[in-house]
């Protein structure tokens, strides 16, 4: 990802940029005015790299996650393989109007206060690169006082847009780094996260109201997960006997890199899902959810 001030450029994060920013809300479910939470009429579609997911409950009310993986088609275009979905998918069958989308794809995050339209589909396309049939969006992410700028292939919004009416567009990562944020001021130590999924990490932390550092690296290995955390620890000034790295998901050879983290810094975990949740719920220990999306519905 990168993060983008005004007067500096930090590589730090992935976002995206749009010609006018389209506020799609916060993933905050809200109360509708039947009482019927928004987490069981909207349903979530994720979109990572080789597979989609779909998803739909409110399991902090009544223990209900309605899951579906779908592997995608390499050979066709993502749009192409959520056209094939609605043929099959029960899910996407289900006559659901109100969508949240998981966008697995390149950040770029502007402070809020510096935020600049005529400046982001520029900035966006000089950082990375760029695919003629997308578009740039943004999205808010008002805790953190930072707007996500990320792009989507448009026929992949048009089949959207055909199947739904309220439609609720965000990068992956919004729902991880708001859940992380509320969490990341308990006990005294600084923390570092590292957030890994699809052979990718996800590295940040949080200073106050906003992010001190994000980046994203590839790391199909320990050796390199470690390489990049260690530079990160001391590019950020962090105390590699008072504070704390929490690591997060699907690492790549577990054992071997937190044996090597150990030798370096005092502090540094697996974050155990079951406990990471305000309640101890059976969703947070399935290891065929991804993390992201048990931060929507278990946040």
């Amino acid at each position: 990802m990168i993060f983008v001030n005004r007067k500096t450029i930090v590589i730090g994060f992935f976002c995206v940029s749009l010609q006018t920013i389209k506020s799609y809300t916060t993933s905050t479910m809200t109360e509708i005015d039947n009482n019927i939470s928004d987490k069981k009429l909207r349903l979530t579609i994720r979109i990572g790299r080789n597979n989609m997911t779909f998803s739909v409950g409110d399991p902090q009310e009544n223990g209900v996650l309605a899951y579906e993986p779908y592997e995608m088609n390499t050979g066709i275009s993502v749009a192409a393989n959520l056209r094939d979905a609605f043929r099959t998918s029960e899910l996407l069958q289900s006559g659901y109007k109100r969508v949240l989308v998981q966008m697995d794809s390149p950040v770029m995050l502007m402070p809020i206060d510096e935020y600049e339209t005529q400046d982001v589909d520029t900035l966006y396309y000089h950082t990375f690169h760029h695919k003629g049939n997308d578009e740039v969006l943004a999205y808010q992410l008002k805790e953190l006082n930072v707007v996500t700028v990320f792009s989507m292939n448009k026929d992949l919004r048009l089949v959207i847009e055909n199947h739904f009416e309220d439609i609720r567009i965000q990068p992956l990562m919004c729902p991880v780094w708001a859940h992380l944020y509320r969490r990341t001021y308990a006990g005294a130590r600084r923390k570092l996260y590292a957030y890994f999924h699809e052979k990718r990490m996800e590295v940040f932390s949080f200073q106050q109201n906003r992010f001190r550092f994000a980046n994203t690296y590839e790391t199909e290995n320990a050796q390199d997960a470690l390489y990049y955390l260690l530079y990160i620890w001391k590019l950020t000034g962090l105390d590699t006997q008072q504070d704390e790295l929490l690591l997060i998901g699907d690492m790549p050879q577990a054992e071997l890199l937190t044996d090597e983290l150990a030798k370096y810094l005092r502090f540094s975990r697996v974050v155990e899902q079951a406990d990471d949740f305000a309640q101890r719920h059976a969703l947070a220990e399935r290891k065929d959810i991804p993390y992201d999306i048990k931060a929507i519905y278990l946040d």
